[in-house]
C-alpha cells in the first residue's frame, strides 16, 4: 500500500477528516474531531500511527516486526505500523478501523451511537 492509497482508505472511513495541525508534514485523520491515525509525509517508509487497545498493542508489536510503539506518542495506547512489511494490507486496514474503535470508547454516547447508526 502507498501513501496515497493509505490515505484514500482513510478518508474513506464514515465521518473520516484530514489536517495538518501539528506541521505540514504530519498528515492526520480524525473522526468527530478525535486522531486516529498520523502519517509521517517526510519520511521514506510508509507508516500511520493508530490508536490501540493496551493489550493488543503489546501483542501486535510481539506478532509483527512491522509494528512498534509510536513515537511522541503514549506508547501504551498507540502503535505505528510501517507499511509494506510483514503485515498484509487488509490487516493495516483492520487495525485502522480498531483506532477508530477506540477513539470512539472514549465519546459520549450520543455521539457514539450516531457514528455506529
Amino acid at each position: 500500500m502507498n501513501v496515497e492509497e493509505l490515505r484514500e482508505y482513510c478518508i474513506s472511513l464514515k465521518g473520516a477528516s484530514e489536517e495538518f495541525p501539528f506541521d505540514e508534514a504530519t498528515l492526520v485523520f480524525k473522526v468527530a474531531g478525535k486522531v486516529f491515525g498520523m502519517v509521517p509525509l517526510d519520511e521514506s517508509e510508509v507508516q500511520i500511527s493508530v490508536k490501540c487497545d493496551p493489550e493488543l498493542a503489546i501483542e501486535l508489536r510481539e506478532r509483527y516486526l512491522c509494528v512498534e510503539g509510536a513515537y511522541h506518542c503514549n506508547k501504551k495506547y498507540w502503535n505505528t505500523l510501517y507499511l509494506n512489511r510483514d503485515m498484509p494490507d487488509a490487516e493495516v486496514r483492520r487495525w485502522i478501523a480498531h483506532s477508530i474503535d477506540e477513539v470512539m470508547k472514549k465519546l459520549p454516547k450520543h455521539i457514539r451511537e450516531e457514528y455506529y447508526k
